[in-house]
């Protein structure tokens, strides 16, 4: 009986924080689909009543979605993409260190985030801008890397402990290098990580703003579009935006969850 009751209160609080998720989600989307009338009362239905178009139309008409939508895309995935490439060796070094060396080097980086944002971004932003990088592409990637290799390298770093380093010395004696060990034996075997470490850069990119308001004065990220509509007080077209917002979110979730998977490293420990 107990073993029943634990099961049920596992699938009642899966349940419960899956309906804390999604809800929501649903509500941005109610507010974006329903007239004014059914949303600006006194008792607003939780079911869509008067289904409309029309605030989506609106901001699609407008065309001043499009680009904040695909330069947010852009540069998230260019930071996803470099930040595994730059974290990945690192990771790779240290997570071959002695285990007090590596606590410590661990404890270095990640103290690096425990500077107060709006103090370290000011005097970067005004680096990057004095360097030519202001509403570029290439600033807001290097500005957004700042934030994410450290919870990139202690993703990464976890991930490689996990593989026996029985595999690199068994491609080192067929012939591999280091790094040859590294890109044919371990990153393989690192999907799961990899993919963990893709979609947390990726949303860290993608929902970032204090780096986005300062390098970006003209060509605008989403988020920061999203921002000026609500504060504009026009809750049904942020309420489009705001879905906007999460739908390559959940795209790139969607893609990479597929390599979330443990039978990547329990393949190769069989082995």
């Amino acid at each position: 009986m107990k073993a029943k009751a634990k099961r049920v209160l596992l699938f009642l609080s899966i349940i419960a924080i899956i309906l804390l998720i999604l809800i929501p989600i649903y509500l941005l989307f109610k507010i974006s689909v329903s007239a004014s009338q059914d949303i600006l009362t006194q008792h607003p239905p939780f079911l869509i009543k008067n289904f409309t178009w029309k605030h989506w139309l609106k901001i699609l008409s407008a065309g001043q979605i499009w680009n904040p939508l695909w330069k947010s895309v852009i540069v998230a995935s260019m930071v996803a993409l470099l930040g595994i490439i730059i974290a990945a060796p690192g990771a790779y070094v240290i997570s071959r260190l002695p285990k007090k060396i590596k606590y410590g080097v661990l404890l270095a980086i990640f103290s690096t985030r425990m500077f107060p944002e709006v103090g370290i971004a000011l005097p970067i932003s005004v680096t990057f801008i004095k360097s030519g990088l202001l509403d570029t592409n290439l600033g807001l990637v290097l500005a957004h890397l700042i934030r994410v290799l450290p919870l990139m390298a202690w993703v990464l770093t976890g991930t490689f402990d996990t593989i026996p380093r029985d595999l690199e010395q068994s491609a080192v004696v067929d012939g591999c290098n280091k790094i040859q060990a590294l890109v044919k034996v371990v990153l393989p075997l690192s999907l799961a990580g990899l993919a963990a470490g893709a979609i947390l850069s990726w949303l860290e990119s993608w929902n970032e703003f204090t780096y986005a308001i300062y390098l970006c004065l003209a060509d605008t990220t989403l988020p920061i579009k999203t921002y000026y509509y609500i504060s504009r007080g026009n809750w049904f077209e942020s309420a489009a935006y705001a879905v906007f917002l999460t739908f390559p979110v959940m795209i790139i979730t969607f893609v990479l969850q597929n390599y979330l998977k443990s039978d990547y490293l329990s393949g190769a420990l069989k082995y």
